[in-house]
């Protein structure tokens, strides 16, 4: 089971954090004193004295602020893992995740055969208003030919990318066409979406997944709900697997449509923050619908803000494995070079009054290996080889227990799902045959495929002309072998993905999920659950009776 787990989840657990502190230096001092001089003084300001020294005496020349550029992250190390140092050049894209856009034409693309292939095009974007396709090869970049030369998908993205305002010119090669077509395009802002998915699940129940809290994730996630409520839902799910947070303020809305007036949603304090309570308004939309969240492992900061609180109010239902554990509080401090810092200055504590930050005592690199330790210790499959202190046993406003000291335990765990997942399914995933058969279809097929309304009515059709008959025969050609039983075990999830990846072509991430849930054991497990008879003031009762029952 572990091997399983190692092969479906990789640690993809990326700092996704940088920081900055500016160190003030005097240079004016023109006598520094010598060591045996002034011992009062060379203990007052070691840090400071040193660099003086290093700059004055070392016996080479260098650049004082590449010393202090790379003695800065070693420092914040030793203060927590969310503490951190964004150089000026990072601040760009730093700011632009945290915003919710960038400059740039419009369009996401792949590196294909050493072509830059466009897979979307965005809607509204000065690329769609000029007739710019999905399927088309960019060739050229202001008269710069980028097909066949090997060049980076960073390269080229700085190249596509610029001010609000300023013109690229490209030259796309369309099928069909003999002659490459030339667009000049006026760079404008681009949307980075934070909805992945927003749909109809039953007849009742509506869908939402989210991918970051970013400053335009509320506007986005209310205009997802307004659609799914005129469409028919009455029970929510929302969707925060593998969301690593975001912004405080965001979440807070967000929660705020959910909960009655006056309830606490988060608090926050620290050493010098005294305590900030966050309460709900009058103003929620959905304070007398059922709702469900859904968590993993990867799911931190404001993820677990949301699941927190919804939890602790006993308003919903909490569903999937223990998420993350980060309840730490950062406050960005810009500084005069463009740098900033990110440093943690308080710790978030739910409603009722529970730390879920998990322990950073041995260091930074003890604190990322805790994914690894989860799988070794089987909590990613048995909820029963979790573990609590009960010292850090709290109730919910319903009287339930729950517990601090690291990560939001679901209501109801859902092991991670490894059917399927053998050594037939490993030799195709190994060589990517899923993704890039899905993708040369649908490139091959797209007007077709583009004329279908729904996911759905993309799979009716698969199957109508055997689609994935015709990938094991593609598999097959590749001499990958299997046994009769690994097939049959396989089936169903390579199947599910094909169809999943062909219609993230045509319809973008919204279609990937309508297909790849179908075979989702937490969505599956979550639909069951709320299609009980959940009211906003029995959850926790009903909570009790379902573990129960």
């Amino acid at each position: 089971m572990n091997q399983k787990l190692k092969i479906v989840y990789p640690i993809i657990l990326a700092i996704a954090i940088a920081g900055g502190i500016f160190i003030g230096i005097n240079l004016k001092v023109q006598n520094t004193p010598s060591f045996n001089s002034n011992p009062a003084f060379l203990q007052s300001d070691k840090l400071s004295l040193m660099l003086r020294l290093i700059e004055r005496d070392y016996v080479d020349s260098l650049n004082k602020g590449d010393i202090i550029e790379s003695v800065i992250p070693d420092m914040l190390e030793t203060l927590d893992p969310h503490s951190s140092y964004i150089s000026a050049s990072d601040m760009k894209a730093v700011s632009e995740e945290m915003r919710g856009n960038f400059s740039g034409i419009g369009v996401q693309f792949v590196m294909e055969h050493d072509t830059v292939l466009i897979v979307d095009v965005v809607s509204g974007g000065p690329s769609q208003k000029l007739g710019i396709l999905s399927g088309d090869r960019i060739v050229k970049v202001e008269d710069q030919n980028i097909a066949g030369q090997n060049i980076e998908s960073d390269s080229i993205v700085s190249m596509l990318r610029g001010e609000k305002g300023t013109i690229v010119n490209i030259s796309v090669y369309r099928p069909g066409y003999n002659d490459l077509l030339d667009f000049e395009i006026e760079r404008g802002e681009i949307p980075l979406y934070s909805i992945d998915a927003a749909y109809m699940i039953t007849t009742e129940i509506g869908l939402i997944k989210v991918n970051r809290f970013a400053e335009s994730t509320y506007a986005e996630f209310v205009e997802a709900m307004e659609n799914l409520a005129n469409q028919g839902a009455e029970k929510l799910i929302i969707d925060l697997r593998g969301n690593a947070g975001g912004s405080l303020q965001t979440v807070i809305q967000m929660v705020d449509e959910f909960l009655p007036k006056d309830r606490l949603i988060v608090y926050t304090e620290g050493k010098s923050r005294s305590r900030h309570n966050f309460y709900s308004t009058d103003g929620g939309v959905w304070t007398e619908k059922d709702v469900a969240v859904l968590i993993d492992e990867f799911s931190a900061s404001a993820s677990e803000i949301f699941a927190g609180a919804i939890q602790d109010n006993d308003r919903g239902i909490i569903v999937g494995r223990r998420s993350f554990g980060k309840g730490l509080v950062q406050e960005q401090i810009p500084f005069f070079d463009g740098s900033a810092l990110r440093l943690t200055v308080a710790r978030f504590y739910t409603p009722s009054g529970r730390s879920i930050q998990k322990p950073y005592n041995n260091g930074n690199d003890e604190y990322y290996k805790d994914f690894q330790r989860r799988i070794e210790h089987n909590e990613l499959s048995i909820a029963d080889s979790i573990q609590f202190d009960d010292s850090l046993r709290y109730t919910t406003i319903g009287g339930r227990p729950v517990f601090g000291g690291g990560g939001i335990m679901p209501d109801f765990f859902v092991p991670v799902d490894t059917i399927g997942v053998n050594d037939f399914f490993s030799a195709v995933a190994s060589k990517n045959m899923v993704y890039r058969y899905a993708f040369d279809y649908s490139d091959s097929n797209r007007n077709k495929l583009n004329s279908f309304e729904s996911a759905r009515k993309l799979v009716e059709y698969f199957e109508q002309q055997e689609v994935f008959a015709a990938f094991i025969d593609h598999v097959k050609n590749k001499e990958i072998t299997y046994t009769h039983k690994d097939y049959n075990e396989a089936v169903p999830l390579l199947k599910t993905q094909l169809y999943a990846y062909i219609a993230r072509n045509i319809f973008g991430d919204d279609g990937f999920y309508q297909i790849y849930f179908e075979i989702d054991k937490t969505v599956e497990k979550t639909i069951e659950l709320m299609q009980q008879d959940w009211q906003p003031d029995k959850v926790a009762e009903l909570i009790y009776m379902q573990k129960n029952s």
